[in-house]
């Protein structure tokens, strides 16, 4: 057993339709995923929470900070003044000009922390981003700070988007996209240690939206080239209205589904010796148990 990889594998979106709960849910009870991130400003959350119930022993829960699907959970005259997140092109234009307000911010970051702990009784075993938003200037700072806020350095571990530049040109899948979050990500998994907080080291598991590429090429993509503590992030789900009406990846999600759940995948596993691991070793932590 001392010659297996760890591997995180996440699944993202978790509470973002009822069709992606129950999938994530599936995959999580096969033992072929070990966390998922939660949405909580979405409607989803608090129907699908329970589900985790049985699944918390197993795999990592953490909090996917969201800025840029559906309603924020109060006010936000700077960034909602609609009473609707702005999509992620004009956050990333009001982050990249300084023009968030950091109160506001950690407000919502509040939020939806509060969310989370009171549909699952406990803090998030780690925080994301949906998007990745989590890094981004204006959005890190405040994350930290309500982080540390609520004593959680050193209790939770937060997720480094980026990857070393030689592992992400040598994937055939998903370059483009990983090394433009690589440039996003620049300096956070720094300040994040220097906060307190530990976090993955290498990231993959970047893909097109449409089918171009298939399911079995983007895992196998993934599960190379990994750095010494790898997370890779997947978006499966069951295609249904709901989610229809708010992503436009919707078939991708099911093609991974349908993946993930193959003895295709499982003979991947197998092949390259990984094991699939909750979260990120925390310091002083016991050494968790795998099943």
């Amino acid at each position: 057993m001392s010659s297996l990889r760890n591997v995180i594998l996440c699944a993202d979106d978790y509470g973002l339709s009822d069709g992606v709960s129950r999938g994530i849910a599936e995959l999580a009870a096969m033992g072929r995923l070990s966390a998922t991130g939660a949405m909580t400003n979405m409607p989803g959350w608090r129907r699908a929470s329970p589900d985790l119930e049985p699944l918390r022993r197993r795999i990592g829960i953490g909090l996917h900070l969201n800025l840029t699907t559906g309603a924020p959970l109060g006010p936000m005259a700077g960034l909602a003044p609609a009473g609707r997140f702005p999509s992620l092109l004009e956050l990333l234009a009001k982050a990249f000009r300084g023009g968030l307000d950091g109160a506001e911010i950690m407000g919502e970051i509040a939020r939806q922390l509060d969310a989370f702990e009171e549909a699952q009784g406990a803090a998030p075993s780690f925080v994301d981003g949906h998007q990745h938003v989590h890094v981004l200037p204006g959005v890190r700072e405040a994350l930290l700070r309500v982080l540390r806020g609520r004593g959680l350095a050193g209790r939770v571990w937060l997720r480094d988007p980026a990857d070393r530049t030689i592992s992400i040109v040598r994937r055939p899948v998903g370059r483009g996209k990983a090394l433009v979050v690589r440039t996003f990500a620049r300096g956070f998994a720094r300040e994040a240690h220097a906060a307190g907080f530990v976090t993955n080291r290498g990231f993959s598991g970047f893909a097109p939206f449409d089918l171009s590429v298939p399911a079995h090429r983007i895992f196998e993509a993934a599960l190379s080239r990994m750095d010494r503590v790898p997370l890779v992030m997947c978006h499966p789900g069951y295609g249904d209205d709901e989610l229809r009406g708010l992503d436009p990846a919707v078939e991708s999600r099911v093609a991974e589904l349908e993946y993930l759940k193959s003895d295709g995948f499982g003979a991947l596993l197998e092949e390259r010796g990984i094991r699939l691991v909750p979260g990120v070793a925390l310091p002083g932590a016991a050494k968790p148990e795998f099943s």
